[in-house]
């Protein structure tokens, strides 16, 4: 049977009616920007991260992107951020005019360690921002205690994690500020683009983050600073709400799936392809992805392979950050991020969304070990 990456209208559907009567109750009152529903998105979301404030935002690249200009971040300044992640984590970076520092990965979790993250500080360094890739956290307490050490404030990025867990902690209560993203094929996806910024703590950053959202402005048409158009629509956070009664399930049912494909691909060896693992102490991998690694040179073999049985799989990410032409003048060269450019080169995301039946995790499956001459 076919078995697509991802199938997102079961889901939806679930939904459907929900939304269709909330969005006949938006029109009727018409009102469709920071409503009561971006409102009580933001009180529910806040709560289900365990933080003080959250402020509803258009997308997750322009939460990351609030959280910078909150902080200040400017020309001149230097961020340290992942080079193997999406591109938005160092773009927002460069927009502000300040400068992406690149860091390598621990291979076991495709993220960032506080080693790593320490040996990067330079006296220019105005903010951490650690990626939780793929739904697991990173190594926030030691990365947490390198920037206590030199005050510097940490971003978490976990627009792909919200409700990870790591360390008897969720994503959203290690740094200053963190950033949710919403894109419909995130575990808890809007019916288009949506974010969301997390403060852990801080009510003065909290004002700031929610007066630069509406291009600095507090009260209406006084402009404290240059700020940004970031706004939530009332349409997204409808769907939002309907859906986060569901996330715990989804969560568990991606989870329950990749506990599947380690029981049934156990026979795999290290140098045919590696699973993803549970790596982080008291934590929880919530699978927005479940990324192999297929080392020697096979990972695109094996997704042609899977293609032509109609298995839908693909590659997150086959370039790093440090290797983009945009950042050419940044002066990094091939060989620098040895771990994060292997990871390039290897990995393979594979099906792995909750409404899949066993038997399509079977045709999965069996389509790997075909591949390795397995049953």
């Amino acid at each position: 049977m076919p078995v697509p990456m991802l199938d997102l209208a079961p889901q939806n559907a679930a939904v459907k009616q929900k939304v269709l009567d909330g969005i006949g109750a938006l029109i009727d009152r018409s009102s469709f920007i920071l409503g009561d529903n971006v409102r009580s998105l933001e009180t529910e979301i806040a709560a289900y991260a365990g933080a003080k404030f959250a402020v509803g935002m258009s997308s997750g690249t322009d939460a990351q992107l609030v959280a910078l200009m909150a902080l200040g971040i400017k020309a001149g300044d230097e961020v340290i951020v992942p080079s193997f992640t999406f591109f938005a984590t160092a773009g927002v970076v460069s927009r502000l005019g300040a400068k992406p520092v690149f860091v390598d990965l621990d291979p076991a979790t495709f993220n960032t360690t506080g080693a790593l993250v320490e040996a990067a500080i330079t006296p220019r360094t105005k903010a951490i921002m650690p990626v939780h890739l793929f739904g697991l956290l990173a190594e926030m307490p030691a990365i947490c205690e390198v920037a206590a050490k030199h005050g510097i404030p940490v971003i978490e990025d976990a627009c792909q994690s919200m409700g990870a867990k790591g360390w008897g902690l969720n994503a959203g209560q290690f740094g200053e500020m963190t950033a949710f993203s919403f894109y419909p094929t995130k575990n808890l996806g809007a019916f288009g683009d949506a974010g969301l910024t997390i403060i852990r703590e801080d009510e003065d950053l909290y004002y700031r983050v929610k007066r630069l959202r509406v291009h600095g402005m507090e009260p209406i048409y006084v402009h404290h600073e240059v700020g940004m158009n970031g706004r939530m629509d009332e349409v997204q956070a409808l769907v939002l709400r309907a859906k986060l009664d569901m996330l715990e399930v989804w969560h568990e049912g991606r989870r329950k799936h990749a506990a599947w494909y380690h029981g049934r691909m156990k026979e795999l060896a290290a140098d045919e392809a590696l699973m993803p693992l549970e790596a982080v102490p008291d934590g929880r991998h919530i699978y927005n992805q479940f990324t192999l690694r297929v080392p020697g040179g096979k990972r695109d073999a094996l997704q042609a392979h899977l293609k032509a049985l109609s298995i839908g799989s693909a590659i997150y990410y086959p370039i790093c950050l440090h290797e983009q032409p945009c950042f050419a003048d940044l002066g990094y060269k091939k060989g620098q991020f040895p771990e994060s450019e292997k990871a390039a080169a290897e990995v393979l995301s594979i099906p792995v969304f909750p409404e899949m039946s066993e038997a399509m995790l079977e045709e999965v499956a069996a389509g790997i070990l075909g591949f390795f001459g397995r049953k």
